[in-house]
């Protein structure tokens, strides 16, 4: 792609502030100030990033919608309804149906990003005639969120010998640094979306989901939520997140450890992972994933590395200590392979998740990590740099093509040994 140019303008108006239930009565309205991510929209790379992509009609149309609604329970069919839409028209962008709305290329993951934020900034400041109260207001937050996020739309058709498999990915991070950012996971999330993959033990169904960069999300229990209804129903599942320089991890240890760094609306969090039952809480997980066949497959240009790293404070001790081949017995996690941050924390719920639900021994699961998706060598400025560049589409569709042959590799592994 040509260098293209920036352009301003003006979105619509879109984010989370919780998942409260909605009120039964009146209330007095109560709108809420645009948060961090909503407040990056106005720059120039967000509006090109839509413009180039056609997703820039996506808040102003929804603006015109939610205006029509004449009750909160219309408003809420609005939101559900524009909230799938947007994850539809995604996944159907990424995998070439209709229209590419632009010459941004077609597997980039920013423009649902962006286009959210549009929506969930206007949900805050909308001031309907009836007035809605806060919880109400945050419920219709909380239902775009899920909706436009592919969590409500995860289905798996009753086909007999149909495998099932769940991969999740993320939204960009990291955008004050450069806003430009894309993640390769959530890319990976948008392209496999509904597709069917062949496997030794016969076809296998994948379905997506994406979530956010936000600590607070995270401890409001949004995995879970959303993954608890399939799980049992699955053959295999794989988080997914962007981490090292140039190489796949396959992570094999999981620790409950917050480490603290800013979230992508700049909130920091030091603590152990906050999860329902404390009390029970173990402070690692593991990988269920067959992670040596991965490894040993030739799945792409990139390599894949069984990563086995954790950070402890070992029993007994005050000082953390680095270990190349996992915790010890009774530490104490401040990093698992995956790190500290939300990769690592996906990674531990959702194995956690497994494991309290009786299935670690027949569900494999677990964490990928992508190679960081790098723009091209001429273009590594944030500021002086394009939205995009060839070699920054090559990697980007490289990394897809090898995430979907290594769930393949894992499903054909897990056929015979699960874990391996």
């Amino acid at each position: 792609m040509t260098s293209i140019r920036v352009r301003t303008g003006f979105l619509g108006l879109a984010l989370l502030a919780g998942f409260s239930a909605p009120s039964t009565g009146a209330a007095a309205e109560t709108t809420l100030s645009p948060t961090v991510e909503e407040q990056r929209l106005d720059k120039a790379v967000p509006q090109e990033i839509l413009e180039h992509s056609g997703f820039d009609t996506v808040a102003p149309e929804f603006t015109h919608a939610l205006e029509a609604a004449h009750s909160y329970a219309q408003a809420r069919r609005v939101v559900v309804r524009e909230g799938t839409a947007l994850w539809r028209r995604a996944v159907d962008r990424a995998q070439g149906r209709g229209p590419a709305g632009g010459d941004l290329s077609r597997d980039d993951d920013r423009p649902l990003y962006w286009a959210r934020l549009g929506m969930t900034r206007e949900v805050r400041g909308w001031e309907p005639e009836f007035g809605i109260s806060e919880a109400q207001r945050n419920a219709l937050l909380s239902e775009l969120e899920t909706a436009s996020r592919g969590q409500s739309s995860i289905r798996y058709p009753q086909e007999k010998g149909l495998k099932r498999i769940l991969v999740t990915g993320f939204d960009p991070f990291t955008l004050d640094a450069d806003i430009r950012i894309s993640n390769p996971s959530g890319a990976t999330a948008l392209a496999l979306d509904g597709t069917v993959i062949q496997t030794a033990d016969g076809p296998a169904r994948i379905e997506t989901a994406m979530f956010p960069v936000r600590w607070a999300d995270f401890a409001e229990g949004t995995v879970e939520r959303a993954l608890r209804p399939y799980l049992p129903k699955v053959d295999l599942f794989t988080t997914v997140s962007q981490g090292r320089v140039g190489r796949f991890d396959v992570e094999r240890t999981n620790g409950a450890w917050r480490g603290g760094y800013p979230d992508n609306d700049k909130v920091s969090r030091t603590e152990t992972v906050p999860v329902a039952d404390p009390a029970s809480q173990p402070q690692w997980t593991s990988t269920t994933l067959p992670y040596k066949d991965i490894v040993a497959a030739n799945t792409g240009r990139f390599p894949v590395y069984d990563h086995t790293e954790v950070t402890e404070i070992p029993a007994g001790g005050t000082v953390p200590v680095v270990r190349a081949d996992g915790p010890t017995s009774g530490s104490t996690a401040r990093a698992g392979g995956g790190g500290n941050y939300l990769s690592n924390e996906i990674a531990y719920r959702a194995t956690l998740l497994r494991d309290r639900l009786g299935l670690h021994d027949s569900l494999p699961g677990g964490h990928i990590h992508t190679p960081v998706l790098q723009f091209g060598a001429g273009n590594t400025d944030p500021a002086t740099g394009t939205i995009t560049d060839p070699e920054f589409v090559r990697n980007r569709v490289d990394i897809i093509a090898q995430v979907r042959a290594m769930v393949t590799v894992a499903m054909d592994a897990a056929a015979g040994s699960p874990g391996s």
